[in-house]
């Protein structure tokens, strides 16, 4: 005889793994690729002044690092925010210093020749 306590309940890790079609991934893959092809598009046609076609790669540029966050690194998931927040500033600080180093050396190079 088992004297065993079973319920009829199995007592399982919740999985991370999304069933189903992932269409949250195709939708940012599909927002990706526009606003890519968006930002190519106004620079090989010049179909913008300067000053409007660098506003205008910047507001892409922006949507384009929402889509990323929100759609494909999962940054509105309840699991980790501690860890989210972390990352994002080591990000931030990454792409920063990148940026203002290429600014500044490109700067530097043009009054030096």
């Amino acid at each position: 005889m088992d004297t065993s306590h079973h319920d009829g309940h199995e007592h399982t890790a919740v999985s991370t793994h999304r069933e189903g079609f992932p269409w949250k991934d195709i939708i940012g893959l599909v927002l990706s690729l526009a606003l890519t092809f968006a930002s190519l598009h106004i620079v090989l046609t010049h179909a913008l002044p300067i000053g409007a076609l660098i506003t205008a790669i910047v507001v892409l540029a922006v949507f384009q690092l929402f889509v990323q966050l929100f759609l494909f690194m999962h940054l509105t998931e309840k699991t980790g925010t501690r860890s989210n927040i972390g990352a994002m500033a080591f990000g931030l600080f990454v792409a920063f210093t990148i940026v203002a180093g290429s600014i500044w050396i490109m700067a530097f190079n043009s009054s030096s020749s």
